[in-house]
């Protein structure tokens, strides 16, 4: 299915040239005429858009082609996403190997939204939308976005303060010059439901205005699933003028609200490494798998999602060789859900008759609810310029960045009870009794103040080599302050249930470097060696400080710091219509708050290695033929301090050892298309926390996928989608303690319709 194709470049040269023939070939009888003379020869050459491939990144702080990028960096296109039937962020990174939302949550707490782990690490905090960081757990959908960027590695030089492992840049959709209309249509089992418009108008053809406007519905359950629900209706604007003038203005504004009926996922009883909790009941340990679609809350369970986005952005082109790029960004996210959670451990599982599974029972005492709001307001003002000094080519970005965020979280009282489910016939309707959400007085308010300078340049010496540079400096300021509930426990000298406030603060600088070093044996290819680093302060994920001792978020600790080392090659081949990457790395991340055996106080001692390997092929083989494909193999390790998987390897939890994603389609003849592919993601290891008897590891797992699409008209198209085409039986994620578990989504059928008018 295509959508409307936004021209974001203005005339080529290469179309020029195809004018300026066609005027030469109706001339050529008058010219003969009038002399004979020997005419030139007249070369046409034209380049079409790749589908699959990107030629840069979307950031205006990466200036040179991608081949040029001494970085690894993974770019999904639109096409790609619609070829998939991906319509959240979490189904597009299924195109990125070993990147994905592998980890369910901390016992109770269940992760909602796109909570993404990259090269060993989470990375939900380092998510953007037009390079302005996007906080919030929301699923993202991309019926407004165009591209998006996976930028492995350090991203402190670009972001700031960000993920030991690298960020996620989604690019939003823009007015063009073309007046188009879209609408899509899609239906599946699961009661899979949603439409789609796109409609781009042409204002004023002169001064180059231009409006688009994006609208999504969708309510959906999903597949595999009962009693879960994806609800969720959202509206995207943009409205562009000075189109292919010397000064260009962007207005975009984003409204989505999401209803759903959220996942706390089903016990892990039953799947291999599974053994009894219970010493005094081993019998446990030879319990049957439950059924994976079973739900364990409470159908009055729900996830409210409300986001605001309002960006202006300025382009202006002093000449050919200066440009000045200012963004300007308030954006607001709130959530309220109530989940049903469990721990399937000793107290919570009954089993009344060791040989009649029938009659067990899980207790649902786990009643967590999130009341959360996130605020941001951001400047940024980039200033390019391309010039010669010393017979070396200069690429400069400097820039200036001021940032606020903020983040509200509400504590509430009567959540109401659940009965204990039947462990094999749990029933979502049960009664709550005492539901009466009332705000306790327990919150925490978070903000984060942020003032940034950086200055990146390329340099050029001759057409075999160049240098790439980054600095960043960062002025921060996290003011947290809270109020908790005190218990006997926490505070024996109060009554329980008194408020106890705390207030905390921390502040300082960042500052952190890349630079690669870049070869090119020709001018379609590259070799490189590159280093950067990334500092993560306390606090700098979540807004939260602590006073704990053992916390990294306690302000006495400093930053976290990760350094990564890389060297890879890029080549652009089949006249540059396809792309082959191979890269290998290495990422220490230190700094790390770890216990001392000998005293049992805190220090930054600990210490992480990521080593790695990553290959991709994208683009076209030929014309009809496109190609996605990704490997990826990790190495991880605790270099100082102690194990963090539960079966004590020393590796990293959420970390796939090994992955591969691959998608292919072909144009057999004019309107027919097929498309499939392939991923594969290792086992997955748990972190540890003491459960017992829970698996400390999911099993690797392959799934197929096929597509194919035909155009009735010029008008209408229609595509199927077939996920998960084999129904592999798998696990999606696991939580920390191994209690709970997210299904693989077994087979799952979507027809689409598309319309073009």
């Amino acid at each position: 299915m295509s959508y409307i194709k936004s021209k974001k470049h203005p005339v080529t040269l290469a179309q020029t040239t195809v004018g300026a023939a066609v005027s030469a070939a109706l001339l050529l009888p008058a010219a003969a005429m009038a002399a004979d003379n020997n005419l030139p020869e007249v070369v046409v050459k034209a380049k079409t858009e790749n589908e699959f491939k990107a030629d840069k990144a979307a950031s205006p702080k990466y200036t040179q082609p991608l081949v040029d990028t001494p970085q690894t960096i993974t770019v999904i296109k639109r096409e790609l996403i619609e070829q998939q039937g991906a319509q959240t962020l979490t189904e597009a990174m299924r195109n990125a190997p070993g990147v994905g939302a592998f980890f369910l949550g901390e016992n109770g707490s269940t992760n909602t939204g796109d909570a993404i782990y990259m090269r060993g690490f989470d990375t939900s905090s380092s998510i953007f939308v037009d390079g302005v960081r996007d906080m919030g757990s929301i699923s993202r959908d991309l019926f407004n976005i165009e591209q998006i960027d996976v930028l492995k590695g350090n991203a402190g030089t670009d972001s700031g303060r960000s993920a030991p492992t690298g960020s996620i840049n989604l690019s939003s959709k823009q007015a063009n010059m073309e007046n188009a209309t879209s609408v899509n249509l899609s239906v599946g089992n699961g009661s899979q439901k949603r439409v789609t418009a796109d409609k781009n108008v042409v204002l004023d053809e002169k001064n180059g205005a231009a409006f688009r406007i994006n609208v999504m519905d969708q309510d959906s359950g999903v597949v595999g699933r009962n009693v879960v629900n994806n609800s969720r209706w959202g509206v995207a604007t943009a409205l562009s003028y000075g189109l292919g003038s010397n000064t260009r203005f962007f207005l975009n504004y984003l409204h989505v609200q999401q209803d759903n009926i959220p996942d706390g996922g089903v016990p892990t009883i039953g799947l291999p490494g599974y053994s009894s909790p219970d010493a005094k009941r081993p019998f446990i340990s030879n319990a049957a798998k439950v059924d994976p679609s079973n739900f364990y809350g409470s159908s009055s369970d729900f996830d409210k999602v409300k986001l605001d986005m309002l960006t202006a952005r300025v382009e202006h082109d002093f000449n050919d060789k200066v440009r000045l790029i200012n963004t300007a960004r308030y954006g607001k996210t709130t959530q309220n859900y109530l989940l049903t959670a469990f721990m399937a451990n000793t107290a919570n599982l009954a089993t009344p008759s060791a040989t009649d599974p029938s009659g067990w029972t899980l207790a649902r005492s786990i009643r967590t609810l999130k009341d959360q709001v996130n605020e941001v307001l951001t400047n940024q003002t980039n200033l390019q310029a391309e010039l010669t000094a010393g017979g070396i080519k200069h690429t400069l970005l400097g820039g200036m960045e001021f940032t606020y965020e903020k983040q509200n979280t509400w504590g509430y009282n009567g959540t109401g009870t659940l009965a204990a489910a039947n462990l094999y016939r749990p029933n979502p309707d049960d009664a709550v009794t005492g539901l009466n959400l009332v705000r306790n007085g327990v919150f925490t308010r978070g903000s984060t103040s942020t003032v940034s300078g950086y200055v990146f340049d390329t340099m050029e010496f001759n057409p075999q080599w160049q240098l790439n540079a980054g600095v960043r400096v960062d002025r921060y300021n996290t003011d947290y302050s809270a109020a908790a509930l005190s218990t006997a426990a926490s505070n024996p000298t109060l009554p329980v249930g008194t408020l106890v406030p705390t207030s905390l603060n921390s502040s300082g600088n960042l500052v952190n470097w890349k630079t690669g070093l870049l070869y090119k044996p020709t001018s379609y290819s590259s070799a490189y060696v590159s280093y950067s680093t990334s500092k993560q302060p306390p606090g700098g994920s979540n807004f939260a400080l602590s006073s704990a001792t053992s916390s990294a978020a306690n302000p006495k600790f400093d930053p976290q710091e990760t350094r990564n080392f890389e060297i890879g090659t890029k080549w652009d081949l089949l006249k540059e219509k396809l792309s082959f990457t191979a890269a290998v790395y290495r990422t220490n991340v230190s700094n790390e708050v770890v216990q001392n055996q000998t005293d049992l106080l805190y220090y930054q001692t600990g210490e992480k290695r990521v080593d790695g390997l990553e290959l991709g092929v994208t683009g076209a083989i030929n014309r009809d033929w496109l190609v996605s494909a990704g490997y990826a193999y990790m190495k991880t390790s605790v270099q100082a301090g102690p194990a963090v998987t539960a079966n004590g390897e020393n590796n990293l939890a959420y970390a796939p050892k090994q992955a591969f994603t691959l998608w292919s389609s072909y144009q057999v003849q004019k309107g027919w298309k097929i498309g499939g592919g392939a991923r594969f993601v290792d086992a997955l290891l748990r972190g540890t926390d003491g459960a017992v008897g829970t698996p400390a590891k999911s099993d690797s797992y392959w799934v197929l996928d096929a597509m194919t699409s035909y155009s009735v008209n010029k008008n209408i198209d229609l595509q199927l989608n077939i996920n998960n085409l084999l129904d592999k039986t798998y696990v999606a994620a696991i939580n920390k303690s191994g209690y709970r578990y997210t299904p693989g989504t077994p087979r799952a059928v979507t027809l689409g319709v598309n319309v073009k008018f």
